[in-house]
């Protein structure tokens, strides 16, 4: 058992999870526990759903081991000098004091230890230079594509804090999908895995999930393949962009609707080799290799790699 243990958050559209992370990346699979979170959930329910999950890590901490920080990942928009999130599909939450609710609640506990909080998608980014595909790329974006889609951008070996790399909310040319704050436009509002499900159903396909889209698809429905290659160009067309902004090497992808078919990376690197601009289209577009806990991993690097990425300490 590992001496020193981080306490990780991993707050999303759909759930907060919770677990103790150990300075090799492993997580104590009997601290990890989630609850719901959602548009539907009040202010105070999604405030006790995270408490109950950093109650159930924090009562997993062996007797043997000392917790040296808390990393929080959280959807957003964030506000990191506060400490508050506004998360796009969590409207009910503005200006959520997340960060003082956690670090108030582990003081009570076990008395002061370091608090990190950024964005999800600079937690993701460093999972996948920590311990994923893109390890120890000094230049890339790493992305989730899931729920909602997130990004972050690791430069010079560097993450890029706050909200750079937020690709979901790229703007997009010659789409236009679900209503997201507002726009029909963005990447997440055309690609992520409930909007394009929307718009398979849109199309006339009588699917319900990422999951059955995916069985479509290879059982050759057409309205399925046609979801997947929007996917791609979508997707395709917003790494492009980023791209040309800030330069990087390679672009890796997790999160559950990225493995609706082993075609879809692919799909997207051929869409971004297209592009006219030689260092856009030499970027290569990888899994990112990340299991199902990468999320809580990249949470735990907020604590456990502050320094090698650059962030404050």
């Amino acid at each position: 058992m590992a001496d020193h243990l981080v306490l990780a958050i991993d707050l999303g559209g759909t759930k907060v999870e919770a677990a103790l992370v150990d300075p090799s990346g492993n997580v104590l699979s009997d601290s990890r526990s989630r609850a719901l979170t959602g548009s539907k959930a009040s202010p105070t329910d999604l405030g006790e759903g995270v408490l109950r999950v950093v109650e159930h890590a924090l009562a997993n901490v062996p007797d043997t081991s000392e917790l040296v920080g808390v990393g929080i990942a959280a959807a957003g928009p964030v506000n990191e000098q506060a400490g508050t999130l506004s998360p796009i599909n969590i409207p009910r939450w503005r200006d959520y004091p997340l960060r003082t609710l956690v670090a108030d609640h582990v003081r009570n506990s076990l008395g002061d230890v370091p608090v990190r909080f950024h964005r999800d998608g600079i937690a993701i980014v460093m999972a996948a230079h920590w311990l994923g595909n893109a390890r120890d790329v000094d230049n890339l974006l790493g992305m989730v594509i899931s729920t909602g889609i997130g990004g972050g951008f690791i430069v010079d070996g560097r993450v890029l804090a706050a909200n750079s790399g937020h690709i979901g909310q790229i703007q997009l040319s010659g789409f236009a999908g679900e209503l997201s704050i507002g726009s029909r436009t963005t990447l997440e509002s055309v690609a992520s895995g409930p909007h394009i499900v929307a718009w398979a159903n849109a199309q006339g396909w009588t699917g319900h999930t990422g999951e059955d889209l995916a069985q479509a698809y290879r059982e050759g429905n057409e309205i399925a393949r046609r979801a997947i290659v929007r996917v791609s160009e979508a997707v395709g067309q917003a790494i492009c962009s980023a791209t040309a902004m800030v330069e990087v090497d390679v672009v890796a992808i997790s999160g559950g609707f990225s493995k609706v078919t082993p075609d879809l990376l692919p799909m997207i690197g051929a869409v971004v080799e297209r592009h006219p601009l030689p260092y856009v289209s030499r970027v290569r577009v990888i899994d990112a290799g990340l299991p199902d806990t990468a999320p809580l991993v990249g949470a735990a690097a907020l604590v456990y790699r502050r320094t090698h990425v650059g962030l404050p300490t």
